[in-house]
């Protein structure tokens, strides 16, 4: 959150229209204050004595209201100017009262709500609140002498007429003030709200922005992964087949006609997978794709099938009985083993393949091993591994990948746990009895390898 704390945050200066507003404000104030000043002396009421000049009479008025045209710009200095000439104006018994006070009012309401720094804003208005009272004061104890006798020869009520008069002038100013002060500051409050709210909303945007870009990121990770799996198993079997197909092509026209025909099958198979995968991209959120038949993971005999028509001695074995699997667990239990079969035929050498699928009590497991070299392959620290992990990982799995005990080839392993509520296919073996011929089966393959 960037919202700065309150003693640290300063509201930013007037706009040009608000200044512009300002400027009218000050002159329609200045212009009503000497049509009040012409009625008080059309009307004789001269309440603070007898006036001065006219001159100096329209010099008060103007002085007491023109400065807020610079209400907002100069808010301190404008409180300042405008609470001397009001002073100085009752001092010397100007007759024009009532737009003096609402200017004053005015100037003490905007440095409450504009004051850059809050503490002189606060300091300023309630040392101009104190002065006026000691001036009223003043003025009290001035104009009491001089009130005649007659002032109030109606006056019937239980308090004295003079004390009745200063109270209600006491009262008038203190809600007069109190409300300046109280309108100012919660001027200022909304405003600081109101910054919050934009910055938070725009925390918010920057947020959102920053999650959609991740997704598409996420989503572009997820294409190249999946086109990765797609066309390199695919290209790879093709070019296994291309290598055959020059080698044999002069002596072997049938066994060169068999690779063409694996070739063509492949890259039909390819572009099928391909368009099969692109319609799902462009598959909207209210339709559902239709998955191939079957789930992913029984096609495993088609990358096994493959690995043969490319060359390999390749088996197959399937372990345990076999549960209903969630499409998203058989989708990256047939990618990872697409995988594993893709660099086999590209980087290890290899003519020998074993692909086995273990479905035991709580878990999946796909086991992927061959002959080849069993250094480094070009395709270890790359995509094929990484979008691998992540699918593994994606399902709280576990994955193998690396050279096999004892060396002589290359293993991958993924384990995909399942949940207590998969429902079975048939009745789920204990994993005592899964582990017997598996190991069987793997000393045999251990002793064709090794020989």
């Amino acid at each position: 959150m960037t919202v700065a704390p309150r003693d640290e945050w300063r509201r930013p200066g007037p706009t040009a229209e608000q200044r512009r507003n300002d400027l009218w404000i000050g002159l329609g104030m200045t212009v009503l204050a000497l049509v009040s000043l012409t009625l008080a002396h059309s009307t004789g009421a001269f309440l603070l004595g007898s006036p001065p000049s006219g001159a100096e009479q329209l010099f008060w008025t103007v002085a007491v209201t023109l400065p807020l045209i610079w209400r907002r710009r100069w808010p301190a200095a404008t409180l300042l100017i405008v609470a001397v000439a009001f002073i100085a104006a009752q001092a010397r018994s100007a007759p024009e009262t009532q737009f003096s006070s609402w200017a004053l009012f005015c100037a003490l309401y905007t440095v409450g709500a504009w004051g850059q720094d809050r503490r002189l804003a606060r300091r300023l208005r309630i040392g101009v609140i104190a002065t006026m009272f000691a001036w009223l004061g003043i003025y009290y104890a001035i104009t009491i002498s001089h009130i005649p006798s007659t002032a109030f020869a109606d006056a019937a009520g239980p308090v004295p007429p003079v004390l009745a008069a200063m109270v209600t002038g006491v009262l008038l100013n203190v809600l007069v003030f109190g409300f300046a002060y109280f309108f100012g500051e919660t001027a200022w409050v909304a405003a600081r709200r109101e910054h919050e709210l934009r910055t938070q909303a725009e925390d918010l945007r920057r947020s959102q922005t920053e999650s959609r870009e991740r997704a598409v990121l996420g989503e572009r990770v997820r294409i190249a992964r999946e086109l990765h799996d797609v066309v390199a198993h695919h290209v790879s079997v093709m070019g296994v087949q291309a290598s055959a197909c020059r080698r044999v092509f002069d002596r072997d026209p049938g066994k060169a006609r068999a690779a063409l025909t694996a070739i063509e099958q492949s890259a039909r198979t390819a572009v099928d997978e391909l368009r099969r995968m692109l319609g799902v991209l462009r598959t909207t959120g209210t339709a559902d794709a239709t998955p191939p038949a079957g789930g992913d993971v029984d096609r495993i005999g088609e990358l096994v099938e493959r690995a043969r028509a490319a060359g390999l001695t390749a088996t197959l074995g399937v372990y345990g009985d076999p549960v209903a699997l969630p499409e998203s667990v058989s989708q990256a239990v047939y990618r990872v083993t697409q995988e594993a079969v893709t660099n086999t035929l590209k980087h290890a050498g290899a003519d020998l393949l074993d692909v086995r699928v273990r479905y035991l009590a709580r878990e999946v497991e796909v086991d992927v091993t061959d002959n080849g070299r069993a250094g480094t392959r070009v395709d270890a620290v790359g995509l094929g591994l990484i979008g691998m992990r992540e699918r593994v990982t994606a399902h709280d799995g576990d994955l193998e990948a690396g050279p096999r005990a004892g060396g002589g080839g290359w293993r991958v392993r993924a384990r995909f746990p399942l949940a207590a509520a998969d429902p079975p296919v048939g009745a789920q073996r204990e994993p005592r009895d899964e582990r017997q011929p598996r190991d069987e089966h793997q000393s045999a393959v251990d002793t064709e390898v090794s020989a």
